[in-house]
C-alpha cells in the first residue's frame, strides 16, 4: 500500500542495468526466448489487492521503465480486497495462476498453500545481499521478495492534530479510550473508521490485542489450539475482546456504515481530517503522509487493558512467483529488477524503509516511525499478532465477525461459528489432534 511518485527514471535508466537485465533469465523458457531472442514483446500478469494499488512494487513509471529495458510488459490484476483470498485460492487451483502475486507471507502459507504452489527463490542473484532472510522465508526457504525488513504494527493509527486540538492524550486503557472517542464525536469528528465492507479489517483489534492477552496471561494458548487442547469458544478473553469492538460501533462512536465502507476509503477520510482514529498498522500512515506530509498520525497499542504491548503482524506485501506461471523466467526478472542495487535504493529512499539489502542504505526515518522504534521495538514492548500462530485460512473468522456488526451472531455465536469451520480445517490439512 506504498507510494512512489516521479521518480525512478533517472535511476532505472543506467545502461549497465539495462544490460545486466537482459542478460538474466533461464534461456531454456520458451517466453523468455520470444521477449529477447524474437523482439516480441512478453506481458507477465501481477495479482495484487485494489486496496495495496499504491504499493512501491506497481509505480507506473517503475513498470515503465523495466519494459523499456526488458521489453517485458507487468499488467496489473486488481482483486477486490475482501475476495483476494477466495479469487487466488480458485486461481491456484485451476491452473490459472498470474505470474507474481503480492501477499502476505503468514497468510501465504495458511491461505495458499506456499510450498506447494509457489516457487523457493534461495538460488535467485538478489537473495545473496538479504540481510534478514527470515521475513522472507518459510520452511526453511526463501519464497517471497521484499526491499524492506520492516514488519507492520498494528495498534490504533490516530490524528495527532486533533488529539492536540482536542487536549487529548493516547488513551492507556478501555475507559480512557471510550472518553476521548466521545470528545473527539462531540467535537462533530467520526473518532473511529471501521472499514469492515473488507472482512480481514474486523480483525485488527482482536489480533493485535489476543496476542498480547496471551503472551502475559495464557503462553501456550495459541500452541493449544491449534493442537485441539483448547476450543476457540472456550476463550472468555476473547468473546470479551469482540465485544468490546462492537461496543463501540453501538456506542456510535463509529462510522454508521460499518460493512459498507471499505479500507480504500481510509486515506481519504484521513486526509479531510472526517475521521481521528482507526483499528490497523502503521502501513496506513504512510500512505497518508505520502499524499500529504502536512497530516501528522501516529500509532498506539490498541487499549482493551491496561500496559498493551505494540502488536507486530507478520512482513506483509511481498511479491511471490506461482510455481505455476506462465512466464517464470520474465517474473524473476521483475523481482531481479526490484533487488538490483540502484532501483532498490531508491525505493526505500522514497518509502522510508529498513533495507533489507547489505548495499542498500536505510534513509532517516519519519517521525512516526522513529516514533515505533523509540517506543516499542527499541524496548521490545511488541507481541506477534495472531495471524503469526495460525495454521488454516483465517478468512470464515473474520466473517463471523462481521456477523456481529450484522445483528446476525453474538460475540459467542461468532467463536462458535469460527470453531466449527477451524475444527475443519485442521482437520482437512491432517493437523494431528482433529
Amino acid at each position: 500500500m506504498k507510494q512512489t511518485t516521479k521518480r525512478v527514471s533517472a535511476v532505472l535508466a543506467a545502461s549497465a542495468l539495462a544490460v545486466s537485465l537482459t542478460a538474466c533469465g533461464n534461456s531454456g523458457d520458451d517466453s523468455s526466448n520470444a521477449s529477447s531472442g524474437s523482439g516480441g514483446k512478453v506481458t507477465i500478469e501481477l495479482a495484487i489487492s485494489k486496496a495495496s494499488q499504491d504499493s512501491a512494487f506497481v509505480d507506473q513509471d517503475l513498470l515503465d521503465q523495466f519494459e523499456k529495458e526488458t521489453n517485458i510488459k507487468v499488467n496489473l490484476q486488481l482483486l477486490p480486497s475482501e475476495q483476494i483470498t477466495t479469487v487466488l485460492q480458485t486461481k491456484l487451483a485451476v491452473g490459472e495462476t498470474p505470474d507474481i502475486v503480492q501477499y502476505n507471507l503468514a497468510s501465504a502459507v495458511t491461505d495458499l498453500n506456499l510450498e506447494r504452489n509457489f516457487e523457493i527463490l534461495d538460488d535467485e542473484p538478489w537473495v545473496g545481499r538479504v540481510v534478514n532472510k527470515n521475513v522472507l522465508s518459510a520452511h526453511g526457504h526463501v519464497y517471497g521478495f521484499h526491499v524492506s525488513q520492516d514488519t507492520g504494527m498494528q495498534g490504533v493509527v490516530y490524528n495527532k492534530d486533533i488529539f492536540n486540538e482536542l487536549g487529548l492524550s493516547v488513551p492507556k486503557n478501555y475507559e480512557e479510550f471510550i472518553a476521548a472517542s466521545q470528545k473527539i464525536k462531540d467535537a462533530g469528528i467520526t473518532p473511529i473508521f471501521m472499514p469492515f465492507k473488507d472482512a480481514w479489517a474486523t480483525n485488527i483489534w482482536t489480533s493485535a490485542a489476543l496476542a498480547d492477552y496471551a503472551s502475559k496471561n495464557d503462553p501456550t494458548l495459541f500452541e493449544d489450539l491449534n493442537t485441539n487442547k483448547k476450543k476457540w469458544n472456550e476463550i472468555p478473553e476473547l468473546e470479551t475482546l469482540i465485544d468490546q469492538q462492537y461496543q463501540l460501533y453501538k456506542q456510535g462512536l463509529t462510522n454508521a456504515d460499518v460493512l459498507s465502507d471499505s479500507y480504500d476509503m481510509a486515506v481519504g477520510k484521513f486526509l479531510n481530517k472526517e475521521v481521528a482514529m482507526m483499528f490497523m498498522g502503521d502501513w496506513l500512515i504512510q500512505d497518508v503522509e505520502t499524499k500529504d506530509p502536512n497530516v501528522h498520525l501516529g500509532l498506539f497499542p490498541v487499549p482493551y487493558t491496561d500496559n498493551v504491548l505494540m502488536g507486530a503482524s507478520p512482513l506483509g506485501g511481498q511479491l511471490f512467483i506461482p510455481k505455476q506461471a506462465k512466464h517464470l523466467a520474465e517474473a524473476k526478472k521483475f523481482l531481479e529488477f526490484l533487488g538490483s542495487k540502484d532501483v532498490a535504493q531508491q525505493i526505500v529512499t522514497e518509502q522510508k524503509y529498513v533495507s533489507n539489502f547489505s548495499d542498500v542504505t536505510t534513509p532517516e526515518l519519519p517521525e512516526y516511525k522513529q516514533e515505533i522504534v523509540d517506543n516499542y521495538i527499541t524496548p521490545q514492548k511488541t507481541v506477534t499478532t495472531m495471524e503469526g500462530y495460525l495454521q488454516v485460512d483465517m478468512s470464515e473468522m473474520y466473517r463471523s465477525f462481521q456477523d456481529v456488526y450484522a445483528g446476525g451472531k453474538s460475540a459467542k455465536e461468532a467463536l462458535d461459528a469460527w470453531n466449527t469451520k477451524f475444527q475443519q480445517l485442521m482437520k482437512d490439512k491432517g493437523v494431528e489432534g482433529f
